[in-house]
């Protein structure tokens, strides 16, 4: 990581002083962050897409993380989609899986190599297909080692949803999960909504009982494998329990939705896409796989931060904005600098999409007044978005709406 990099990462998570229990914890978080987190994207973008409205003029500005949805969105035919992200291996991802779109021979190799994600004919697909088309910086990523001395690329012949610090997370927690003689896997087996819950309640829910458990996931530590910072920790955990507001979010994943429906649960409980077969993300699907083709030129992925994206662009120049749960990791001063370009940026009728670990937007009171007046909170339909997000890990979806001048 180089040293700009690093340094924009550590103001976004660190709060405290170096030798504080949180401090301590701050930088461990950013130390775990270094390398790939997400494989996969969680965030439904099906709810993102309903929300934003997204129209064939549409500039969108998304964080890009795992790079799902800057795919996904293709499908709404927008004008054009800067993905920017501070973690290298994102970009490297995302600037991966653009360039597969483009030059892989057909939907079957795209949907080889990242829906099954676990053959070598995709090692030799990238060499002979995708590899002279990408840029320095993003070869060398996946031609370079991991901490095992493997080349990373090999991770898609590996199964690369169970690589990364999420796919590890994962791992480890249906490790946990055997240990107390349950497998999570059983889940897949439900043929109704009704065996999904009754699988729920008699395997996985009584695991949040044990004391261990318990304790277990009252460390803020535990939940760095899903990319929550110590202060986004303190959030999700709100009054409550840890354990108990796991087991409500887990449960929500494994219940409210059809697992034939819901790739975010085939991928907790399955540790991938059920070899391909299962339910997929909207660029995967086999017929958008044109649609994709044709506009993953539109996508512009850059390293860069988000606030200082939007403050190298024209004012007015920007449609949709797209934060994910970045927002968490923002202090008031750094959430005041954001909303300010957000709004120097927005075109009128602009929408800003983001998710926090809590229920309740966390503008109010935080970002000032003069800025937030220029802007209507659509409390109603954020609470049917939260309802629907099939990925089940947040405790809100919010949209603000640009006002008429």
């Amino acid at each position: 990581m180089a040293a700009t990099e690093h340094q924009k990462v550590t103001s976004a998570v660190h709060r405290h002083r170096h030798l504080s229990k949180q401090g301590l914890l701050e930088r461990a978080f950013t130390f775990a962050f270094r390398g790939l987190v997400y494989a996969q994207i969680w965030e439904d973008p099906a709810v993102d897409m309903e929300a934003l409205a997204i129209t064939p003029d549409c500039h969108v500005v998304t964080i890009a993380s795992g790079g799902c949805n800057v795919l996904s969105y293709l499908t709404a035919d927008p004008a054009r989609i800067t993905a920017v992200d501070l973690n290298t291996a994102h970009i490297a991802l995302n600037r991966l899986k653009r360039t597969a779109a483009q030059v892989l021979p057909d939907h079957e190799a795209f949907h080889r190599f990242f829906a099954r994600a676990d053959d070598k004919a995709n090692v030799a697909a990238y060499r002979r297909h995708v590899a002279p088309h990408l840029d320095e910086a993003t070869r060398r990523y996946w031609e370079g080692r991991d901490l095992i001395g493997r080349r990373r690329i090999g991770g898609f012949a590996r199964g690369i949803y169970k690589h990364g610090l999420l796919g590890r997370f994962i791992g480890a927690a249906h490790l946990l999960a055997r240990v107390h003689g349950v497998n999570p896997r059983r889940m897949l087996d439900a043929q109704s909504r009704e065996e999904q819950v009754a699988i729920f309640e008699r395997e996985l829910a009584p695991i949040f009982d044990r004391g261990f458990v318990r304790w277990l996931t009252s460390q803020p530590a535990s939940l760095f494998g899903l990319g929550i910072p110590p202060a986004q920790f303190e959030a999700l955990a709100g009054d409550d329990r840890m354990d108990t507001v796991l087991k409500a979010r887990l449960k929500k994943l494994a219940c409210d939705f059809d697992l034939k429906d819901n790739y975010f649960a085939v991928q907790a409980f399955g540790r991938g896409y059920d070899g391909g077969e299962g339910p997929l993300p909207p660029y995967l699907q086999a017929g958008n796989h044109e649609a994709v083709r044709a506009r993953a030129g539109r996508v512009d992925v850059r390293h860069v931060n988000f606030t200082d994206f939007l403050a190298s662009q024209p004012a007015g120049s920007c449609d949709r904005y797209i934060l994910l749960d970045a927002q968490d990791w923002m202090d008031d001063a750094q959430l005041n600098a954001l909303w300010a370009q957000i709004t120097r940026t927005a075109k009128p009728g602009a929408r800003v999409l983001f998710r926090t670990a809590g229920e309740p937007s966390i503008l109010p009171g935080r970002v000032v007044q003069d800025v937030l007046d220029r802007w209507d909170y659509r409390a109603e339909a954020s609470l049917d978005y939260t309802a629907r997000d099939r990925s089940a890990i947040y405790g809100g979806v919010h949209l603000y709406v640009l006002k008429a001048a």
